[in-house]
């Protein structure tokens, strides 16, 4: 008996690119990228709002591999005791896990808010081809607004950046959030 491929897996060679030619090759319908940002992102938000539920920042983080998401988490360093527990990190585990792969080639990530330093190197070294983010992050963000770690051009690896998605839905969740701590502490 021989070994089945794994489709969630990704290839050891090929882009998003290749995906997506062998899915316009295939007689299933196609939905036009906009509509698959909305919908995935709409998916990060339901677990940043899973991790506000926690008494945690809500962030979440999808990631999608050949148009399906295959793994989903949300922010829980308080509840994991874990200062690296970010959506991002999760997710990245998750997929990590689920695919069979550390090198997540061809996977993009929606994230609700721009990524710090530490969830950016994490996006690298798993090669992420593409990173859809929310709102920017004017304190912490890695993905232009304060440092520049992905697509920094001493680095080996590219991800296509779209940031400021769904921002203002994005970044009222998180005012929302920060409003509401300050008013309980008064």
């Amino acid at each position: 008996m021989q070994n089945q491929p794994n489709p969630l897996k990704p290839p050891k060679q090929g882009s998003a690119r290749a995906l997506r030619n062998r899915a316009a090759q295939s007689d299933a319908p196609v939905e036009p990228p906009e509509l698959l940002d909305l919908r995935f992102m709409r998916a990060a938000l339901r677990e940043a709002t899973r991790a506000e539920a926690e008494g945690e920042v809500p962030v979440g983080a999808v990631a999608v591999y050949d148009g399906r998401v295959v793994a989903r988490a949300h922010n829980r360093p308080i509840r994991l005791s874990d200062p690296t527990a970010h959506a991002e990190i999760l997710a990245l585990r998750r997929a990590a896990r689920k695919l069979g792969n550390y090198r997540l080639a061809g996977c993009s990530l929606y994230a609700t808010i721009e990524p710090c330093a530490m969830c950016a190197s994490a996006m690298i070294h798993a090669r992420i081809e593409r990173l859809v983010f929310g709102a920017h992050d004017a304190k912490a963000g890695a993905a232009g607004s304060v440092l520049q770690v992905l697509n920094h051009p001493k680095l080996n690896h590219r991800v296509e950046v779209v940031g400021g998605f769904m921002a203002q839905e994005c970044s009222e969740l998180l005012r929302s959030f920060f409003q509401q701590r300050r008013t309980a502490k008064d």
